[in-house]
């Protein structure tokens, strides 16, 4: 065993922890102990799969294994050894554009650590303090990225300006979507917990013979995007926003994540050896490594079908939408072709 790997058995426990100087301490002595574990653990899998054929065909088989194993290796550590941490990265938006399937993709990382649940910190619980918030957080090593999602920060007036008070450094992930596809999935979610609601034409305009549009229902306001995106510019820099295509996350998901783990500045671990696409929901999943029995897919309220809207319609949103898609298109310097 080489002298770092004795130094990083002479750590001390975390419950001893007592200071600035020893957390810090505790910090690097876990981290040198993930790398260690990792480096060993990487050696002995390349040492088997040169040697024993059992090993080459299990490897080619499960592509999944060793990041799965690092994921592990990491998580443990951090819960021994690592703080709660307020986020450096916020998956704020948009409700139905893929945020749970960006958030369950990332949180695969071993340098990502992930609120499962949506906190609603920065619209519905500010006042309970950002130590509150802190405290909802998971463990992370001082390499990590401590990460949390909740989609309807995008559209709350306050938020950005709530966030800014945090950190002014904070990256902001932002899933869009077709707005026109968007609204019609954000009904289609209502509708199946109230049965009872008018249709979407209704609900969608105030006139429908000529074509007004009510912008006042919310499933319509969330998809005009660069008005939300405007007030998010007066505290964040267009660099600290990553914008990821919820159409191109179902059909090039590695590709995505890709650019997703770029704008995070981490390794590109995810890659299109952790996905396959499940034709029942229409969706990729993740593979199924090897401490798992089964693939990792998005729970049932993901890949619904969505109810059927007449065409006329369609075309009337799409019309509506496009000035506000134009723009949003030209202020990121990206075109999403919903068109």
């Amino acid at each position: 065993m080489t002298n770092q790997s004795y130094e990083g058995k002479r750590c001390p426990p975390s419950k001893n922890a007592g200071g600035k100087k020893l957390l810090g301490k505790l910090d690097n002595c876990a981290s040198l102990e993930v790398r260690t574990a990792v480096d060993e653990a990487a050696a002995a899998a390349a040492q088997r799969g040169s040697s024993d054929p059992r090993y080459r065909s299990k490897a080619s088989a499960s592509p999944g294994t060793h990041w799965a194993d690092t994921k592990l290796k990491n998580i443990s550590v951090a819960q021994r050894y690592g703080n709660k941490k307020l986020p450096n990265a916020l998956i704020v938006g948009v409700k139905k554009g893929g945020t749970r399937a960006v958030l369950e993709f990332i949180r695969i990382h071993p340098d990502v650590r992930a609120l499962g649940t949506e906190p609603h910190f920065f619209d519905r619980n500010y006042d309970r303090g950002l130590e509150w918030y802190r405290g909802l957080m998971p463990r992370t090593l001082g390499s990590q990225i401590t990460l949390e999602k909740t989609p309807s920060y995008f559209v709350t007036r306050d938020a950005p300006r709530r966030i800014s008070g945090m950190s002014h450094e904070t990256k902001l992930i932002v899933v869009v979507r077709n707005p026109v596809t968007r609204a019609i999935s954000d009904y289609t979610q209502t509708l199946s917990k109230k049965p009872d609601i008018p249709t979407f034409e209704e609900l969608a305009f105030k006139n429908r013979s000529l074509g007004v549009v009510d912008t006042s229902w919310n499933a319509i306001r969330i998809g005009m995007y660069i008005l939300h995106l405007e007030n998010w510019l007066q505290y964040f820099r267009l660099s600290q926003m990553h914008f990821v295509s919820g159409e191109r996350l179902i059909t090039d998901p590695a590709g995505e994540m890709g650019r997703v783990q770029d704008f995070l500045g981490l390794k590109r671990i995810i890659t299109d050896k952790h996905f396959y696409f499940n034709r029942t929901k229409g969706f990729p999943c993740l593979k199924k490594p090897e401490s798992s029995s089964q693939p990792r897919c998005l729970g049932k309220s993901k890949g619904r079908t969505h109810v059927q809207i007449d065409r006329e319609v369609i075309e009337q949103l799409q019309e509506f939408y496009r000035p506000f898609n134009i723009k949003f298109f030209e202020t990121v310097g990206q075109d999403f072709k919903w068109d």
